[in-house]
């Protein structure tokens, strides 16, 4: 796909002058800008939480093949394109990493690599893997950029120092945080970063600690969560206390599919969170009546697939 690029400054929240950018294709439709960072949507949601009792209740976690680990959609082009402009124009803001934590965003890479071989699409050249967009990404230089610039899924590096009881997020590449902020969460431990999670009780935190500490590395396990977007932004960083939600209907349904992998050398827990942002129209009959039961009044009348 041709894409053209227009360039400026523009006021944003987190700095007074930052770069402005709206890339459109050749037929001139917007195709993702950093005022809104939109326009990249799936055309259906294969997951959605709320359509069982067990993944709508936190944890909702449950065992995955270690084959679905990483998943690619239809969105693959121009998600990865987003994330190549944010790793270029905004390193500091999506990628972190402590060094005592470098060996296991190796070990990461090491695995995604692996974990690419012989898919179709992707083809090693030396030091470098080219994409099915055909992007060739360096495989030299930080671990977890090149990671995050193969596949669609942010990364974040949990680890447990000493004797501690916790894991504590020593490195991540995350381009497409919802309502959170890498610097805010970065060193911190598990019951620490969900701090804001009003449900992230006592029960829930010791409960998800024992998920980290019995993960096997030939066992990845997932779960998905429900976000309400009034608008398509997919790098959406928030200080974490500002709780802000959307009102009316909802325009955009939100689904991160979030998991979990034990990397066997280094025993780090990658967690993995995969995006999908949808219409409501894109939901079937099914899942719009089953989010219907569990928020009702939350889509728009009218927009039944």
């Amino acid at each position: 796909m041709a894409l053209y690029l227009l360039s400026g400054f523009a006021k944003d929240s987190e700095a007074d002058a930052c770069p402005f950018h709206i890339w459109f294709g050749a037929g001139g439709q917007r195709v993702f800008g950093n005022d809104a960072m939109s326009g990249i949507l799936q055309e259906r949601l294969p997951v959605a939480p709320w359509m069982t009792d067990h993944s709508w209740r936190l944890p909702g976690t449950g065992p995955i093949a270690p084959a679905e680990w990483l998943v690619r959609d239809e969105a693959f082009a121009a998600q990865m394109a987003l994330r190549d402009r944010l790793i270029a124009e905004r390193p500091e803001a999506v990628h972190a990493l402590d060094e005592r934590a470098r060996p296991a965003a190796e070990e990461l890479l090491a695995v995604v690599l692996s974990h690419l071989e012989g898919v179709p699409g992707f083809a090693r050249e030396g030091a470098v893997m080219r994409r099915p967009d055909g992007v060739a990404v360096p495989l030299g230089g930080e671990p977890l950029i090149a990671a995050g610039r193969l596949a669609q899924e942010d990364f974040c590096l949990h680890l447990k120092l000493g004797d501690e009881a916790e894991h504590r997020l020593l490195g991540a590449i995350l381009c497409f945080p919802s309502n959170w902020t890498l610097a805010r969460k970065f060193g911190h431990t598990l019951s620490r970063i969900h701090v804001p999670v009003p449900q992230y009780d006592d029960g829930v935190a010791k409960r998800v600690q024992r998920l980290f500490d019995g993960i096997r590395p030939e066992r990845p396990m997932a779960r998905a969560n429900l976000l309400i977007y009034g608008e398509d932004r997919l790098h959406n960083p928030r200080s974490e206390f500002d709780r802000h939600r959307p009102e009316g209907p909802a325009r955009f349904v939100r689904v991160e599919r979030q998991t979990f992998l034990r990397l066997p050398a280094t025993r780090a827990v990658v967690f993995g969170i995969h995006t999908y942002m949808v219409r409501p129209e894109a939901l079937t009959g099914d899942q719009r009546a089953g989010l219907e039961a569990v928020r009702p009044g939350l889509l728009p009348l009218g927009d039944a697939a």
